[in-house]
């Protein structure tokens, strides 16, 4: 019995540690405010031609007129000057529950706080001096359409007044994709050179950059096959690059690849042809406070009476795991946006279901989460999709669970034979322990077997938090009544009853919300002790101490973890308590639990008096 209680406290032990160290080094995030936003732009250097385009910030943004864009997932406005996109609204996610709460804006233009945009462009070379090229500053003409949607493609064009017309042609489809088509005809006498590029810019770090250990934000993308990570951090002390004019990095591509800008559920995303070479360049300008991602195609030199053509791809939205994986997979599903027939053959994106942050335990978290997904679907509650989660991973590893609580079982079979080895062996500690071992041996059981749970527990557990934490699927996600957002903490509080009283609980994070916790982490807590109280306590006074203590932590320390989690866990204790419950009954021991709990809050019996010298 004693070795039994020792294994369990192990793991139980191990358990608390684990859950504690994360909680200690991955606190959960709190808004901040960005303090590197400038209060005005400064103009940085202009690049030299044909090896980086101009950067997309100015000085001062006159005003410009634009069109509208409207989709069933977007809505916006392309400012003619430059042609930014720099104007997107998501029309399906708000930034709070609040029933008035606003739309979540994306893309903002320059002049307007944390300015944030994609801009496309050529860079003149040979002859031809920077302002022959459309840029940053280049006022463009609406030739066709006046707003975009799906099947309503819109149609800019510029002469530069040296032979050269420029005309661009947008088209969007019904999810988060652009199609940006630049093409150029030289009606001049003599040939020129010409590269095309595609921006995204940022002044200044998001307001709501969380700046949390294991979430990604920054610069997401992936050249031929490798995925970049660059955090803003990253990005400051990025080593400075003469022709770039800013702290830089370039990397060559040689054949697929993307780059952007990653929030925790929105994305902003340069798609080259894929298929094809370009350079990837990520950037810092610390004079204007410009965080600049860029993707320059191969230069382009057209003779006089010539055209040529590029297309590209801007992905701005909701990093939904069916849109962006599709988009990765399904080579029709870009057919109404190119206007071409479906083409197997075509390269689709490449690795672009990474751009969700995974983590280290990828190899559990996308199988998690697709499960997961897929559980949604079919039940339509993602609460109730999360228990079906914990029944799926329980049956995974039932085999492995019912080795160890039969093991749990054949221990308490043996104690009686434990015991007669104790009162044989006496003080001699290493004989006691090469007879127990023999005798684990004869009867075939593993001592060590009721960790195993445990262990199992720790990966699903963290791979879990990941997919509630970073996947948008789980944002705002209902469970039933007060559990509105299965990936924030419990709302409720012991601090006014759980709503019962008039005044509002404390609000995540904070030491009052710790304290008093909701309903959800007392439940957690309720499930731990009732599953320690299959067994009885300890008799060693440290072990019971642990015992008695370990569910009550938890209970705290999980209050403010998601719901959704908290809600997992809950789940796993119950499923953990029926197993464990219905094994030992197999194998002729019933659980005491009525009586477990009744000693657990009875009185220890008095130590005996000793004698008093001289007296009988």
């Amino acid at each position: 019995m004693e070795d039994q209680n020792k294994n369990l406290i192990l793991a139980t032990v191990l358990s608390f540690l684990v859950i504690l160290g994360w909680f200690w080094l991955f606190p959960p995030p709190e808004p901040s405010v960005d303090p590197n936003a400038p209060a005005a732009q400064v103009q940085p250097v202009t690049p030299a031609p044909t090896t980086a385009p101009a950067t997309a910030a100015v000085a001062a943004v006159p005003q410009a007129p634009r069109l509208a864009i409207d989709t069933p997932r977007l809505e916006g406005s392309i400012s003619l000057l430059g042609g930014r996109i720099d104007d997107l609204k998501l029309k399906g996610y708000k930034v709070s529950l609040d029933a008035n709460a606003e739309t979540v804006r994306l893309l903002s233009p320059v002049g307007e706080d944390h300015a944030y945009y994609a801009l496309y462009g050529w860079s003149a070379g040979g002859t031809l001096e920077a302002t022959d090229a459309p840029g940053a500053a280049t006022e463009w003409t609406q030739v066709e359409g006046s707003t975009l949607a799906p099947g309503q493609p819109v149609k800019l064009q510029w002469q530069n007044g040296k032979g050269l017309t420029f005309t661009r042609t947008l088209t969007i489809d019904d999810h988060y994709m652009f199609a940006i088509t630049d093409a150029v005809q030289n009606d001049g006498a003599a040939p020129v050179t010409l590269q095309p590029y595609g921006v995204v810019a940022r002044h200044g770090k998001p307001a709501d950059l969380q700046n949390f250990y294991v979430l990604h934000e920054g610069v997401v993308g992936r050249v031929d096959g490798t995925l970049q990570e660059v955090k803003y951090k990253a990005l400051d002390e990025l080593p400075l690059v003469e022709r770039e004019g800013a702290q830089a990095e370039v990397l060559e591509a040689g054949k697929d690849g993307w780059l952007g800008f990653t929030d925790k559920y929105w994305m902003t995303v340069l798609v080259p042809e894929q298929g094809k070479p370009f350079t990837a360049v990520m950037k810092y300008d610390p004079r204007s406070s410009i965080y600049q991602t860029e993707t320059r195609l191969p230069a382009l030199t057209v003779a006089p009476g010539a055209s040529a053509e590029v297309t590209s791809q801007l992905f701005a939205g909701a990093k939904e795991w069916e849109t962006i994986r599709n988009y990765q997979n399904d080579p029709s599903l870009l057919e109404g946006l190119f206007g071409m027939k479906a083409d197997p053959a075509r390269p689709q994106i490449g690795g672009f279901i990474d751009s969700i942050d995974w983590g280290w335990f990828f190899f559990f978290t996308k199988p998690i989460f697709w499960v997961l997904h897929l559980l949604h679907g079919w039940i339509g509650n993602m609460g109730l999709a999360i228990i079906a989660l914990t029944f799926v991973l329980k049956l995974i590893v039932l085999p492995l669970a019912y080795k160890s609580y039969v093991s749990m079982a054949r221990m308490k079979e043996l104690q009686p034979e434990m015991e007669a080895l104790k009162e044989r062996a006496g003080d001699d500690k290493a004989k006691l322990q090469k007879e127990m071992m023999q005798l684990y041996k004869d009867k075939k059981v593993n001592p060590a077997a009721g960790c195993l749970p445990i262990f199992l527990q720790i990966p699903i557990f963290f791979s879990l938090y990941k997919v509630i934490f970073v996947t948008l699927e789980l944002r705002q996600a209902p469970f039933f009544g007060w559990l509105r957002d299965l990936s924030a903490p419990d709302p409720s509080s012991l601090f006014n009853l759980f709503g019962l009283l008039p005044w509002a609980a404390p609000a995540h994070p904070s030491l009052m919300a710790t304290i008093f916790i909701g309903l959800l982490p007392i439940l957690l807590g309720i499930s731990m002790w009732l599953q320690q109280k299959l067994n009885p306590a300890p008799t060693d006074p440290a072990q019971a101490m642990v015992f008695a203590w370990m569910p009550w932590v938890f209970m705290f320390m999980l209050g403010s973890f998601a719901s959704g989690l908290v809600l997992y866990w809950i789940t796993n204790n119950t499923i953990t308590f029926i197993q464990q419950y219905a094994i030992m009954r197999s194998h002729g021991h019933r659980p005491d639990i009525f009586g477990n709990i009744k000693a657990g809050f009875g009185k220890k019996p008095a130590a005996a008096k000793a004698p008093v010298k001289g007296k009988k």
